[in-house]
């Protein structure tokens, strides 16, 4: 927790405190309390995947300085450790990975976001930063999380050292989220201007960000298991932060250390299904043609060690964890909440309804049919790992305050040119559900932040809100509707009660996607 409470400058940190139940109810002071309270957990869920935290549970030295231990796998060292990486916390990763490895490691090279030494530097994230004669080598690029120039010098240099690299060799891969951006190495004649403006035509068309990997990795060097192909025979481990639903290390940045499962014909039925295949570049139809032909066929990654060291599942355990200390009845609803933030609001909002009159049945609360409307809303979403059935067990039999907390990335419809992020939007509209509904005799709150601390082109990571949003809106002439339709929360929360729901932490230097609290609380 220490390390995690030093996330938010804004917030006075008094000591987290439990709440007492077993007799007369002991409330906190006020309804900021317990809004600190939830910021609190959610500065423990990210403290949890930060890099420092992460590579030191993942990797160790044994005494002698000789074998590196990942999990239950041993490599011997002898001056034969090489680390590249890229991603959004991979500066981060590389710091913490120098300072457990020290004079073993011989060479690195990163590819890190345009900009993020400098704003880790200036944000005093010092823990964040390589040593002042480090031997990795940090390339910037990808401005705006998009390919560019230098994200492509980056790629080449990643690539020239793994290629170096001799079967007594061990690679050290960091992979985090925005990866992919930060590796493009298109394969000759193919180039990176071309590569891009067939990405975004298909995009254009509705193309999945699944047929959009698929079809980068066939057009790419180290993607879909090029990075992994360039250094065979040497023994590669990778530890990958995951910012994708379910984990799929085939998706986390193109799949750099995975092979692909995807062959040339996979490309030719996406091409062919979005009416783009007569059009294409010459260069992408010789490469295509190339692939299509070659003797060897699919390679194997049977040399990698793939390892998720963090994940949005791991954040909120730490997250369910610290909720029980403080007295609350925690229970994780799902790792991989998606789908329309208009719908995941609803749930939520629903949720809330029906979770309260479990919480209190005696008060009046939730029909049969919101009830069974939330059950259509969970079918709807097609959550993969939602426990809302033992989540509501729980309340019901829970004696006091409950925590319900979720992650993943909900999606947002932009339909006005408002300043926001998808968090801020989550909160408000579930701020606008939760008015709907006579709550009764329970408080309730609802937080929603980005593990990265940057939510949308905002100095935000997300906002909080309670039922009493849209009487404190409306006390400072602020339309709701209106904000929403302009998907402008972020200027709402600016104006609402001096900006005090918005949740502020700076750059965190991890990413796992979003986190989510409902915190249901007897009066």
């Amino acid at each position: 927790m220490a390390a995690a409470l030093q996330l938010l400058p804004r917030v006075a940190r008094a000591p987290l405190r439990p709440l007492l139940w077993g007799g007369p109810v002991v409330r906190l002071a006020s309804d900021m309390a317990l809004a600190e309270q939830a910021q609190q957990l959610f500065e423990s869920a990210v403290g949890a995947v930060l890099p420092g935290p992460m590579l030191h549970r993942a990797l160790s030295l044994d005494p002698g300085g000789r074998q590196l231990k990942v999990r239950d796998r041993s490599f011997q060292l002898q001056q034969n450790l090489y680390l590249v990486g890229f991603g959004k916390a991979v500066l981060g990763m590389a710091a913490a990975a120098e300072d457990l490895l020290g004079q073993h490691l011989v060479q690195g090279v990163i590819s890190v976001p345009k900009g993020i030494r400098a704003a880790m530097e200036h944000a005093g994230k010092r823990e964040m930063l390589l040593k002042p004669h480090s031997r990795v080598q940090v390339f910037e690029g990808a401005e705006n999380n998009l390919p560019d120039r230098d994200a492509l010098r980056a790629a080449l240099a990643i690539q020239q050292l793994a290629e170096g690299l001799m079967a007594d060799d061990l690679l050290l891969v960091l992979i985090s989220g925005g990866g992919s951006a930060l590796l493009p190495a298109p394969i000759p004649p193919v180039t990176l201007e071309e590569k891009q403006t067939l990405t975004k035509l298909l995009a254009a068309r509705g193309a999945t960000i699944q047929e959009l990997n698929t079809i980068r990795k066939a057009l790419s060097q180290l993607k879909g298991g090029g990075l992994a192909q360039a250094a065979y025979p040497a023994q590669v481990v990778s530890l990958i932060l995951s910012d994708v639903v379910g984990d799929p290390v085939e998706v986390i940045a193109s799949g750099p250390t995975v092979a692909s499962a995807h062959n040339v014909q996979d490309c030719l039925h996406i091409l062919n299904r979005y009416g783009l295949r007569a059009a294409l570049p010459r260069s992408v139809k010789t490469v295509l043609a190339r692939a299509d032909s070659d003797p060897h066929g699919p390679y194997s990654c049977g040399h990698v060690l793939n390892v998720i060291i963090g994940s949005n599942a791991l954040a909120l355990a730490e997250a369910q964890q610290q909720a029980e200390v403080l007295g609350y009845r925690a229970v994780v609803l799902s790792a991989a909440m998606q789908g329309d933030v208009k719908n995941v609001a609803q749930f939520y909002g629903l949720l809330a309804q029906v979770a309260g009159t479990r919480l209190i049945p005696s008060i009046a609360g939730a029909s049969a049919e919101e009830d069974a409307k939330l059950h259509e809303l969970a079918a709807e979403l097609q959550i993969p790992d939602l426990q809302l059935e033992q989540a509501l067990e729980a309340v019901a039999g829970a004696r006091g305050p409950v925590c319900l907390l979720a992650g993943g990335e909900p999606t947002v419809l932009l339909r006005g040119s408002g300043k926001g992020g998808r968090n801020q939007e989550l909160a408000l509209r579930v701020g606008a559900e939760l008015g709907r509904w006579p709550l009764g005799h329970i408080d309730v709150l609802f937080l929603s932040g980005g593990s990265d601390g940057q939510d949308g082109p905002t100095e935000a990571a997300g906002a909080w809100v309670m039922p009493e949003l849209a009487s404190q809106a409306a006390a400072e002439g602020l339309d709701m509707a209106t904000f929403l339709a302009h998907n402008d929360s972020y200027t709402f929360f600016c104006h609402l009660q001096g900006g005090t729901h918005l949740l502020h932490t700076g750059l965190t230097g991890t990413n796992v996607m979003d986190i989510h609290l409902l915190f249901l609380r007897p009066r």
